[in-house]
């Protein structure tokens, strides 16, 4: 009997007994596995992130990410230190989350496999990107009515722009005690891009607005500008908008000038090819993994199951949603006073869920009209939408930090 006591007690069942609660956030993970391996939703991060969860739960495992206080003054410590008395997970945690080196690093790769050639040729729908962004702001202003302080706030409302690891990068500067739940709703809302669009599009868009064809409007009104050389322009760009971002924003230059210098690397060609494909497959393919599981992990039952995380994925889907509406809406209006037409459909996808929400706009454009194809169009103002952002967060951190 004394050997099944020791056994009984070398496992997780008497822990998990008396804590009800850890079992939920299993079941959580379980659900979160279910949704990124069957389902498919965003299955790169969202199956990292849900491993992570797990780890963190199991009673005794020791893979929970400790949040830092002023008891525990765990930020003091070196990184050894962090290792030997909290566990390999805080060490990464520490090291690579709270530094916020990983969200740069992902940018690094997403700017290596993106190319700006829609937005540069459509430079006027580039701007449907930053109407977008209303999202951010809008929960912003009601997180603080409703109670929040402006840093958890702003936290919250970069959700809408539809951007995990800008989301995750504003949470560690300025809520890194709201991390787990910033992450998760971000990464599922962008999971249910394909679900959220179609649904904000019915109910804000008419039958003959989505049947606008966008190249039956280039015909009809064609740009007074032509581009002789795009290679050119394409290589440019980037090292222009890093100048300028750099002087107006600093603060957005960790993700921002990642981002293009990424973008840079694979314009150049096969001078830096080797460099194009280290970052956009061995770093970011590492970082995305060490990302999730590090993130997962900060979501523990004590720190998970609260009101607040039921606000912030409450506050994240209206964020999502106003960010479509306005892009929507910001077409609209530009409709009003020009005779060159631009589908609806268009702003929707200022968001920075690249290239998902694109193709989801096509997809129902061409269910409107099989011959309305709209890719590129859509293209110019999602990219538009990552770097406007990425500027957003910048500008947030910047003032609250």
């Amino acid at each position: 009997m004394e050997i099944l006591n020791k056994l009984y007690e070398m496992t997780a069942f008497g822990d998990l007994g008396s804590s009800p609660l850890t079992i939920v956030m299993l079941l959580l993970a379980f659900l979160l596995l279910y949704l990124g391996i069957k389902k498919k939703y965003e299955p790169l991060l969202l199956v990292p992130i849900a491993f992570g969860v797990l780890l963190a739960n199991f009673p005794g495992g020791d893979m929970a990410v400790i949040q830092a206080t002023e008891e525990n003054n765990i930020t003091h410590l070196t990184i050894i230190e962090i290792a030997k008395e909290y566990g390999i997970m805080n060490m990464l945690y520490y090291m690579l989350i709270k530094t916020g080196l990983l969200p740069p690093l992902i940018f690094l790769g997403v700017g290596a496999m993106t190319d700006f050639g829609p937005m540069l040729r459509n430079l006027r729908l580039a701007f449907f990107g930053a109407a977008a962004q209303i999202g951010i702001f809008s929960v912003l202003i009601t997180a603080v009515w409703i109670g929040y302080d402006l840093k958890e706030a702003a936290a919250l409302g970069i959700i809408g722009g539809a951007d995990g690891p800008t989301a995750i990068y504003t949470a560690i500067k300025l809520a890194p005690h709201l991390l787990g739940p910033i992450a998760i709703a971000a990464y599922s809302y962008m999971a249910l891009v394909p679900v959220i669009i179609p649904l904000i599009v019915k109910y804000s868009v008419t039958k003959n607005e989505l049947a606008i064809n966008m190249k039956e409007q280039d015909r009809l009104y064609p740009s007074k500008t032509k581009i002789k050389d795009l290679k050119t322009l394409k290589i440019i760009f980037p090292i222009a908008l890093a100048t300028m971002v750099s002087i107006l924003v600093p603060s957005s230059v960790p993700l921002v000038g990642m981002l293009l210098f990424g973008n840079l690397i694979k314009e150049i060609g096969t001078d830096t090819s080797r460099l194009a494909h280290a970052a956009s497959e061995t770093i970011m393919n590492t970082a995305t993994i060490f990302l999730g599981l590090t993130v997962g992990a900060t979501m523990t039952a004590e720190s998970f199951l609260n009101k607040d995380t039921l606000f912030i994925i409450a506050g994240g889907f209206v964020a999502f949603a106003i960010s479509i509406l306005g892009g929507i809406m910001a077409v609209k209006i530009y409709n009003l006073f020009n005779k060159k037409k631009i589908n609806p459909l268009i702003g929707a996808t200022g968001l920075s869920a690249v290239p998902m929400a694109s193709r989801v706009a096509n997809e129902i454009a061409l269910k409107v009209d099989p011959k309305n194809h709209i890719l590129q169009y859509a293209m110019s103002s999602n990219i538009s939408g990552v770097i406007g952002s990425a500027v957003a967060a910048g500008v947030l951190i910047s003032f609250l930090s």
